[in-house]
């Protein structure tokens, strides 16, 4: 399992840190020496995953805060309130997402579910939060992306998916596909006007979260069985390992700006953090930059003046 250097003294903001793979890497940061804010949605399931944390790791420095990745101005305000209360922002982990939703669902700007929670949100939430990670001397920011991204496809005419027919497994590779545009355009940026800021993005394989089971009944009177919970014959992980690759992405000092991370064993679902394999759609440099000039342009955000 991936130890996690050592964070003292860095103050680290991990989204979807209620559960999965983003409450692991939350108390293994804090037990890593970090201050760590647990950015959540529901009140009680992070202050759950408060006691968690402090039950492995008394006396870490850790809060939790409200942040509803599917409503802009719930970002807008989670940005603010941290520039009012921090002097810097040392590390952002975009981990939080939603997954294979049956039904088109917006949020609560109107926009397709998984694209708002998924890309929208976390793109919003980084552009508001590069002032206060600029003033960090080591700023990073780390972007879960998944294995779907290899087949995923933005339609920058429809990205909504308002025109044609909804597929859940489409919409939510489109928004990985997006975090990982997002990943690799912030760190061209950063390089081209000289920020010391590492961007990185990540994937966790096939790791056992309850991703598997919310997304698919969102919407249903009653649960139904997933096939994304019954892949027994697949090689999986639990969160501890699952979170590796994030882990690495957002705190080891060789993780490099552009790279992406992912499990190095079995068809890269399991194993060890290591570099994954970028194919040409996820490199394409063009596309990237067009995408984040219209999630800017949606968004309301921008970059800061250099």
């Amino acid at each position: 399992m991936y130890t996690v250097p050592d964070q003292t003294g860095r103050t680290v903001v991990v989204t979807g840190a209620s559960s999965g793979t983003g409450r692991e890497a939350a108390i293994r940061l804090a037990g890593a020496g970090a201050h760590v804010v647990l950015a959540v949605r529901d009140q009680s399931r992070g202050d759950a995953a408060l006691t968690r944390l402090r039950e492995a790791h008394p006396g870490a420095a850790a809060e939790v805060r409200i942040l509803d990745l599917a409503d802009l101005g719930s970002v807008t305000a989670f940005a603010d309130d941290l520039a009012r209360d921090l002097d810097r922002l040392d590390t952002l982990v975009n981990n939080a997402g939603v997954m294979a939703v049956p039904h088109r669902h917006e949020t609560i700007d109107g926009h397709e579910l998984q694209w708002g929670t998924n890309f929208l949100g976390p793109f919003a939430l980084t552009t508001r939060l590069l002032p206060l990670l600029l003033t960090s001397p080591a700023p990073r920011v780390a972007t879960m992306s998944s294995g779907t991204a290899s087949w995923g496809r933005i339609d920058l005419s429809d990205l909504d998916w308002t025109r044609r027919r909804y597929s859940p497994s489409g919409a939510y590779a489109a928004s990985k596909l997006a975090d990982l545009h997002l990943a690799r355009h912030l760190a061209h940026v950063a390089g081209q006007r000289r920020w010391a800021l590492v961007s990185t993005a990540a994937h966790p394989g096939f790791t056992r979260t309850n991703l598997q089971s919310v997304g698919p009944n969102l919407g249903r009177d009653k649960p139904r069985w997933s096939p994304l919970q019954g892949m027994r014959v697949m090689p999986s992980m639990q969160p501890p390992e699952g979170a590796g690759s994030i882990l690495l992405a957002a705190a080891d000092p060789d993780a490099v700006t552009g790279a992406y991370y992912g499990p190095g064993g079995r068809f890269g679902l399991v194993g060890d953090p290591a570099p994954a394999r970028l194919s040409r759609r996820m490199r394409d440099e063009s596309a990237a930059a067009r995408l984040w000039a219209a999630a800017e342009e949606i968004t309301g955000t921008a970059l800061p003046a250099s």
